[in-house]
């Protein structure tokens, strides 16, 4: 299978000239398609019935339901074929972990599977690991879990007191304290992170029938009670010399890697979970009346409704444009472990901003689906409760979006400073181009064309306000907080306005998607309006934190230079956008 959109380095879209041709869900093939449709079928037909069952805590239906997906291909998309996968591209797991979205609670089992337990394994275990322990995870028979977090490490999982103290046979003897973990209460194998002799931080394959291993009670949960969240304890747990994963002192590079591609898999369940809460609320809207009309056709409602959409719009551009980009890395050589595993690192900064992006939209989403129940929407008698207390901790799992903020500029500035990323050659021409005198350009009065231009002025703002805080601070950077995330959402709205519209500029083009053309260009232009008025508020905020007097005066000056959102009818876009969700009554762009 191939994907589109050619080879590029992470972060280079914020400097170098974009293609086009990036992959959409517009362009996904047939057997990508059919994918999607036997996974969404399976997910409406044996995993919703199963839900209220799960919120109970049913874990031996949990287990079933797993073992099911095993036996439909769904747990190995992305796994060789020599382990029981399918040997298919990452792009394939973004479609099922978008049909998996919606289901919350057992999304987050299917993740902890097939994204926690599976991928350190198959990216840094040795062959004799992977021939054990694949076969049985891919086909479901036994399931894994993730032992990163703890009590007292928190967002600094370096920093923790699990100890690993090699034995004079060679074995390992571990203890401590894993917290929040997810599938503890029932996984068969936990991959756990601890310190060598207290000091070197290293990865370890831990089956719950060694001795010393157990897992504690089931956490007490805001929301996600379908899914089993505990402590995992080791106390003397005894660990053969041969389940050491990757080498000692080298567990960061195997948690990071790991992560980053929790991150970007969370953005895909999160698109699902979106386009799940849009129907639901569209047809409640629909179907709930007052003053003798669906309250679907009011204005307020309508926005609502088409706002939702647009957000999910500019997610889900940007997480398709990034796993092609991340399959195009990986090329020819296929599932190679050292290949896919250096891809993941390569759009770490993307993963990172597709995690937040993703986890706010969706909590954007089903907090207007409450609002739009009303009072229906607090009482259990309607999914929408459910669905607003499982989504608050997509912004705590997998690092938590003030952490991925935070990495996004550090990781950029880290690249421009080592030369693998040319920011600060850009950064010295965007400086010139300021300086120079300003040359007239034609005005379209096509919305889409604006966008495009407002896109591309926010990533050179992006560019001035990561360039402005690396001259500012130096090394200090890293410790003005307020300063990184400020620079992050700008980074981030960019990345996501132009990936929003390089797609519509693509439906513009396509005889497929030529009749939902206009209705692309409206969500992009939107999308794009609103996050350049958020950029140029952030600038200035970023500003005024960072120079004073006549150095902010010309700095203000070059961003009015710089950054002009025209202005376009939102009202009117959002009406069309919203009547294209009553007709569908659902998420219009699928």
């Amino acid at each position: 299978m191939t994907t589109a959109g050619a080879t590029h380095k992470g972060g280079e879209w914020l400097i170098a000239a974009t293609s086009d041709d990036i992959l959409t869900p517009e362009g996904l093939s047939e057997e990508h398609r059919l994918i999607g449709q036997m996974a969404a079928e399976f997910v409406a037909k044996e995993v919703v019935p199963a839900l209220e069952a799960l919120e109970e805590k049913n874990w031996t239906l949990a287990r079933q339901l797993i073992r099911r997906c095993g036996e439909l291909g769904l747990l190995g998309i992305d796994v060789p074929e020599t382990y029981g996968g399918a040997a298919l591209d990452k792009v394939s797991s973004v479609i099922v972990g978008e049909a998996v979205g919606g289901t919350a609670s057992f999304a987050t089992t299917f993740g902890a599977q097939t994204g926690l337990a599976i991928v350190p394994i198959l990216c840094f275990g040795t062959e004799a690991q992977k021939q054990k322990y694949l076969p049985k995870l891919v086909s479901g028979e036994w399931l894994g879990a993730y032992c990163l977090s703890e009590a007292g490490a928190g967002s600094d999982a370096l920093g923790a007191r699990a100890r690993a103290t090699r034995q004079s046979d060679g074995s390992w003897v571990l203890n401590g304290e894993k917290m929040w973990i997810t599938n503890g209460g029932f996984a068969d194998i936990y991959i756990v992170f601890a310190k060598v002799d207290g000091e070197q931080f290293s990865a370890f394959i831990v089956e719950r029938t060694f001795p010393g291993v157990s897992s504690g009670k089931e956490e007490h949960k805001l929301g996600l009670h379908g899914s089993s969240t505990t402590p995992v304890l080791l106390s003397d747990a005894r660990v053969p010399a041969e389940n050491l994963l990757g080498e000692i002192g080298r567990g960061h590079k195997i948690a990071f890697n790991v992560l980053n591609y929790g991150r970007f898999k969370l953005a895909a369940m999160s698109t699902g979970g979106a386009r799940t809460t849009i129907a639901e609320a569209a047809k409640y809207a629909l179907t709930r009346q007052q003053f003798a009309q669906p309250i679907a056709t009011f204005g307020a409602i309508a926005h609502k409704l088409a706002e939702m959409t647009i957000r999910a719009y500019a997610v889900e551009s940007a997480l398709y444009r990034t796993a092609g980009l991340i399959d195009a890395t990986i090329g020819s050589s296929g599932h190679d472990p050292t290949a896919v595993a250096a891809a993941l690192e390569e759009f770490a900064i993307e993963s990172s901003m597709l995690k937040v992006a993703g986890s706010e939209m969706v909590g954007f989403a089903v907090d207007e689906n409450v609002q739009i129940h009303g009072g229906n929407g607090f009482v259990r008698d309607y999914p929408a409760e459910r669905r607003y207390r499982d989504s608050r901790v997509n912004r705590i799992f997998e690092g938590t979006n003030e952490i991925n903020r935070l990495l996004v500029p550090g990781m950029l500035a880290k690249r421009a400073v080592k030369g693998g990323l040319a920011l600060i050659p850009a950064a010295k021409k965007l400086q010139d181009e300021l300086l120079s005198p300003a040359m007239p350009g034609e005005e379209s009065q096509d919305p889409l064309e604006q966008a495009a231009r407002t896109a591309t002025s926010m990533k050179k703002t992006a560019l001035m306000a990561l360039g402005l805080g690396m001259q500012t601070y130096g090394e200090k950077l890293a410790d003005e907080q307020e300063v990184l995330m400020l620079i992050s959402d700008i980074i981030m709205d960019a990345y996501l306005a132009d990936s929003a519209v390089l797609r519509a500029r693509q439906a513009a083009r396509s005889s497929t998607s030529k009749s939902q053309a206009p209705l692309h260009a409206d969500a992009a232009a939107v999308f794009t309006h609103d996050a350049g008025l958020r950029c140029e508020a952030g600038t200035r905020t970023l500003l005024a934190a960072m120079t004073t007097g006549d150095t902010l005066r010309t700095s203000l000056a070059a961003l009015r230079r710089l950054l002009k959102v025209a202005p376009i009818n939102t009202v009117a876009a959002r009406r069309r956008i919203a009547a294209a969700v009553r007709e569908k009554k659902g998420y219009p762009f699928s």
